[in-house]
């Protein structure tokens, strides 16, 4: 967010700026990363720094040592994101992008409720309910399909929930929370590997005839406000190839 304060170690900032640098392909695959020293120099740090900066992006698979050459740019797909990490994302930037990242298709429609999403919200199979989705790409294709589902209640409140535009002002959360008055107090997120079927294949633009064979992650995450409401189940569907990744620090 501007004029935030970024309080991250020098090592991160640096691979921060990398990273940011790659996966929107400004660097393109093959290209050579500054060498240790040349880091040091650019950025006013220490070798034992710099040298910090490229293995961490050597481990989120973005670069690769080349002994006697240099350190390498990967081309390699961004993995996708969890709808809580969407979440946190948004709250941080105000948008749910990632890195390179782009949302297209955006749809709404108030449907009938159907058995999970109905169980997920905790209402009456068949109720009124907003479904909101859009696709997230990046230059390799489809990161993820993913669809919002909102008790129809909210619409009320807010109507542009329920129009096939981008939300202004703020996510679907955001907005609820403004317009309730409750916070969003906490998520339950579930992840699992599904194979492709002819719905997944007409989600993900991918042809029916030549399904792949691996399977694909299928996130789900259900958002409670602070009365014990719950106001969203988020269902996220990734590309064939992406994976869910996740990083956080470990105290010894």
């Amino acid at each position: 967010m501007a004029g935030q304060a970024d309080n991250r170690a020098p090592y991160a900032k640096i691979a921060a700026h990398y990273a940011e640098l790659i996966t929107s392909g400004q660097l393109e695959p093959g290209t050579l990363l500054p060498s240790i020293k040349n880091l040091a120099e650019e950025w006013k740090v220490s070798t034992a720094t710099a040298e910090k900066a490229l293995r961490k992006l050597r481990n989120e698979g973005l670069v690769r040592g080349i002994h006697g050459i240099g350190t390498e740019v990967l081309d390699q797909p961004a993995p996708m994101s969890s709808g809580s990490q969407r979440q946190d994302r948004g709250r941080r930037t105000g948008s749910s992008w990632g890195d390179g990242e782009r949302s297209d298709s955006h749809q709404a429609a108030i449907v009938s409720a159907p058995a999970e999403v109905a169980q997920a919200l905790d209402i009456q199979p068949g109720s009124d309910v907003i479904r909101r989705s859009r696709v997230y790409r990046d230059r390799h294709g489809i990161v993820a399909h993913s669809t919002s589902w909102i008790p129809a209640r909210y619409g009320k409140l807010i109507p542009q929930l329920a129009e096939s535009e981008r939300l202004t002002g703020g996510t679907s959360l955001q907005l609820i929370a403004q317009a309730t008055g409750h916070s969003i107090s906490h998520r339950i997120d579930s992840a699992s590997a599904h194979l492709v079927t002819p719905e997944y294949a007409q989600l993900l633009e991918l042809d029916p005839d030549r399904l792949p064979t691996e399977p694909v992650v299928v996130m789900t995450a259900k958002f409670v406000d602070s009365e014990g409401n719950i106001v969203e189940y988020g269902v996220d569907l990734g590309g064939p190839g992406r994976t869910w990744r996740t990083e956080s620090e470990v105290s010894s």
